[in-house]
């Protein structure tokens, strides 16, 4: 799995950080996400999808190989 991220369409709501915080982090300036690890290990892939799936901008983008 590979994660993408599309920043400008990030609204900072914070939910991906809170559902993934091995995955997902917000900047202290703006709260936009940041993706910590783009290629999140088998452990991660169900709490990285419902990141995505809870993303209120569609802001996450999961490749699954």
């Amino acid at each position: 799995m590979r994660v993408e991220f599309d920043e400008p369409k990030c609204v900072a709501a914070g939910q991906c950080a809170m559902v993934a915080p091995d995955i997902f982090d917000q900047r202290d300036d703006d709260g936009v996400a940041i993706v910590l690890d783009a290629t999140p290990g088998p452990e991660h892939f169900d709490e990285v999808r419902e990141a995505a799936a809870v993303c209120p901008a569609a802001a996450i983008r999961l490749v699954e190989a």
